[in-house]
């Protein structure tokens, strides 16, 4: 599938001098901020959209998260394979396409290409592997086909589902009593009769009639959420990636599934070495959310004339994995932010930006402190309208402009 395009820079992001910091980032299968340690390249894998509306700003918060973490890495040195999913056919997709009668394949395409302008106007990096489910169906059926042959998996009707069974829970650290809650919840089948533990997750949907199906080499049917992520992630970034990202809506069933299936697929553990998820975007007190129909959308915000560094501006200004709420102040807030940030840049001289660079990375690398970063950036900026300061470098507005560009992807 094709991803979108890259920013102009970021093929190779405004080069900053001075020492880059190791990124530490919070790691919710260990509760507590780890360094991260990928090697000369680092291996990213975020669980994508189901392009049946897109793109809220739920969404965009999750993705400018990890877009962090991917400029963080490269302002270090490493190279970075960002793989990321569309979950282009699913059950949700199905459901909205029939009523809205819209085929299930022009509504993805729609809601996707729509998702794809959202992320380049936002400034997001772009993945080097994105894949629509509908594109891997056979390599997540071989991979069905192994968990069946090694027992980790049975029939049930025409269906396949995973058997739950070795590290299982060790990914969001919920009690048994808070999952089987949760798989309800999020699309789980707990109470479905003859299954051989409440917990266990749909491998493979047999072929139901007035629905999609694929010939495989486990029958007629389509893949079940948790394993597209698995096989997509796995065979392209191998086991042990350095980072597995998405909502903290995500946390349970996906992630622990997802990485459950991958460690009984191939015996090695972990999936990931940090699983880092990001919190919830909420609107007038509830998380923002497609069932409950609360959506604040980046295009019509673009369609509306703000501008996209206004909105990317607005959603750093909290921690990432805080649940927030979109008022009515923020966006107005960013936009005198952002016009600050401009004004100051365009100044003939400001003061010496260097320890501005050293403080912004240092915040960013300390999981990803973006308000603290941000206050970094607005005392510069004062100081540099306000001529507060003794210094007068005529290099300055470049750095700090560079500085915001390259980390936090901000264009002035």
């Amino acid at each position: 599938m094709r991803s979108w395009p890259s920013p102009e820079h970021t093929s190779d992001l405004p080069a900053l001098p001075g020492q880059p910091r190791p990124l530490r980032l919070y790691d919710t299968a260990a509760d507590e901020v780890r360094p991260t340690a990928p090697g000369s390249t680092a291996r990213l894998y975020v669980c994508g959209i189901t392009p049946y509306d897109a793109t809220h700003l739920g969404h965009a918060a999750t993705y400018l998260a990890f877009d962090l973490v991917y400029r963080l890495w490269l302002d270090a040195g490493h190279r970075v394979h960002y793989v990321q999913n569309v979950t282009d056919i699913d059950d949700p997709l199905l459901e909205r396409a029939a009523a809205t009668g819209i085929g299930w394949t022009e509504l993805a395409e729609r809601e996707t290409e729509l998702y794809r302008q959202d992320m380049t106007a936002l400034r997001v990096l772009p993945p080097q592997d994105y894949v629509g489910v509908t594109e891997a169906v056979d390599e997540i059926a071989e991979g069905v086909a192994k968990l069946l042959a090694d027992d980790h998996a049975y029939r049930l009707e025409q269906d396949i589902y995973a058997r739950t069974a070795g590290r299982f829970g060790y990914e969001s650290r919920y009690s048994r009593a808070q999952m089987l809650e949760l798989f309800a919840e999020r699309g789980g089948d707990p109470d479905r009769p003859g299954k051989q533990d409440p917990l266990d997750a749909l491998l493979w949907r047999g072929r139901r009639d007035g629905e999609p199906s694929w010939d495989t080499a486990v029958g007629p049917g389509r893949p079940g959420w948790h394993i597209e992520c698995s096989v997509i992630a796995h065979n392209r970034l191998g086991m042990g990636i350095d980072v597995q990202g998405g909502g903290s809506d995500l946390r349970f069933p996906h992630h622990e599934h997802s990485a459950a299936h991958a460690e009984a697929l191939t015996g090695e553990w972990p999936f990931a070495r940090h699983y880092v998820h990001a919190g919830m975007i909420g609107l007038d007190g509830e998380k923002m959310s497609k069932s409950r129909g609360n959506l604040v959308f980046v295009s019509k915000l673009r369609g509306a004339g703000v501008d996209p560094m206004a909105i990317r501006l607005a959603l750093l200004d909290g921690h990432y994995r805080a649940d927030r709420e979109w008022t009515g102040g923020r966006l107005p807030q960013a936009e005198r932010r952002l016009a600050n940030w401009r004004r100051a840049a365009a100044q003939p001289t400001g003061p010496d930006a260097r320890p501005l660079l050293e403080q912004v990375r240092d915040r960013l690398a300390d999981d990803l402190d973006t308000t603290g970063a941000i206050a970094a950036v607005d005392r510069w900026a004062r100081s540099a309208v306000e001529q507060v300061s003794s210094g007068a470098d005529p290099d300055a507005p470049a750095l700090m402009a560079r500085t915001v560009d390259a980390l936090l992807g901000v264009r002035l």
